[in-house]
């Protein structure tokens, strides 16, 4: 029988900082809040409470102290069942076992232990398998997201979506716990506890944030009218007269991204400690760069001497100034566990594996992420009709903010990720062409390609 310990790696799904308990009263408070402004207006709120004057106060800090006293008339009993986490740690075994019972009738599960799944493979679900941290991350995203375009949604309507996306991505966490075991019992114990167990999270958080960004962008219900919308030409993301739409080139610069984002996930929550389905990336953005091949035709492919060169010195950053001060920054396992996995392959598979993982690191990964971070990121955070500012144009600002997002995407080595970032777009601001911005990416990648290959460094890819 296999115990897997459905919270024992982490990811930023699932993880649950020591300060659960702040975390778990952050996120009830704010959906308390968040669905009490969007079924009353604030404004009926305020006035609400100038009526009632002092009774409001005092209703207020009863409400207050009652909140903060919870805990300490809790110690009063056996609060082991309640403790910070151990609510939604309860709910969720409970929702899993039931989900599970459907699929599986014989399974076991021990309610005491936390434990659930069959003879084959059985399941600790911890407080980290609460979903706590998911619950938090989707509050964050959508309060910024409603935050970002509050002048083009109606306040505070579109806060109904926040609690539906809370539900939402607490059932699919569920939905995840269930579907591991169901991995595990089928014979695949290392793709359920490495592949899926890791990627499910980031699946779901994912499916959840698109879903409410389409919803408040195309809900005509939660859209401000023309006649309420601001004519600030001034404002990054307020749409003037002449921008009722966002521009039709968005799909041809994010989609080979997001395609192989949607790979990536695919490929790794079907493998355990190898990514064996890494080609499905190369393939997905080849796919995705074709079909948008047109709109391509309008950019300047162009580039000068200068392009290589600067990618040469983002190479060198990525891995000189480890080996010289190791407190910067240093890469994890050089060896990597990937090198023996490509060992255990045949000559051919090794060899197809490889060619797909250079090719996606020197051609369709910069050209996606160029086209996504620098050819609409950076502009679209200065305009909603990106496609319309000039490379040229590109404020510190719109360069910065980017940068950061980008390095972000690039996990541990989000600061290198961030200089890489800052390189690129300033070719791209100076010159002027998205083809220097993507001729740089390429060669810093092919560099790090080589390097990789010729001294068996595989924790660097």
């Amino acid at each position: 029988m296999f115990l897997g310990d459905l919270a024992a790696l982490r990811d930023p799904y699932l993880g649950l900082s020591s300060a659960g308990h702040i975390v778990a009263s952050a996120v009830v408070l704010f959906g308390i809040l968040l669905l009490a402004l969007a079924c009353v207006p604030l404004r009926i709120w305020a006035r609400t409470v100038r009526a009632n004057g002092s009774l409001a106060l005092l209703a207020s800090l009863s409400g207050a102290a009652a909140w903060w006293l919870r805990h300490p008339f809790q110690s009063f009993w056996d609060s082991s069942s309640l403790a910070h986490g151990r609510i939604l740690q309860i709910a969720a075994f409970y929702s899993a076992r039931k989900l599970l019972a459907f699929v599986l009738p014989d399974a076991i599960s021990d309610p005491a232990a936390f434990t659930l799944g069959t003879p084959r493979f059985l399941g600790f679900i911890a407080e980290e398998c609460s979903g706590l941290e998911g619950l938090g991350l989707v509050l964050v995203f959508t309060l910024a997201w409603l935050w970002y375009f509050r002048r083009e949604t109606r306040f505070p309507r579109t806060l109904v979506l926040v609690p539906c996306a809370l539900a939402c991505v607490w059932l699919l966490n569920i939905v995840r716990i269930a579907v591991i075991i169901l991995i595990g019992d089928a014979g695949a114990p290392e793709v359920a506890m490495v592949g899926f167990h890791s990627q499910a999270g980031r699946i779901a958080f994912t499916a959840v944030a698109l879903t409410f960004s389409m919803a408040t962008r195309k809900l005509s219900c939660l859209q401000r009218g023309p006649a309420s919308t601001p004519k600030d030409p001034t404002i990054a993301g307020t749409p003037t007269a002449n921008e009722t739409a966002e521009s039709p080139a968005v799909a041809a610069y994010l989609v080979p991204f997001l395609a192989i984002l949607a790979a990536s996930f695919i490929s790794k929550s079907a493998s355990g400690y190898f990514e064996w389905l890494y080609p499905l990336r190369f393939i997905a953005a080849a796919v995705a760069l074709w079909y948008f091949r047109s709109e391509y035709r309008k950019l300047d492919w162009r580039f000068g001497w200068i392009t290589p060169a600067t990618g040469a010195a983002i190479f060198l950053a990525w891995i000189v100034p480890g080996r010289i001060v190791p407190a910067l920054w240093t890469h994890e396992h050089l060896a990597g566990p990937l090198g023996s996995a490509l060992a255990a392959l045949s000559p051919s598979m090794r060899v197809a594996w490889i060619a797909s993982r250079v090719a996606a690191a020197v051609v369709t990964v910069p050209i996606a992420e160029e086209l996504a971070f620098r050819g609409f990121l950076a502009r679209r955070l200065i305009s909603r009709n990106f496609d319309e500012v000039p490379f040229r144009s590109l404020t510190w600002r719109s360069v910065c903010l980017s940068s950061v997002v980008f390095g972000v995407m690039h996990g541990s080595h989000w600061f290198v990720g961030i200089l890489a970032g800052l390189a690129y777009a300033a070719v791209l601001k100076w010159r002027g062409r998205i083809g220097d911005a993507i001729i740089a990416h390429a060669t810093s990648n092919l560099l790090l390609a080589v390097w990789v290959l010729l001294r068996g460094e595989w924790g660097l890819w």
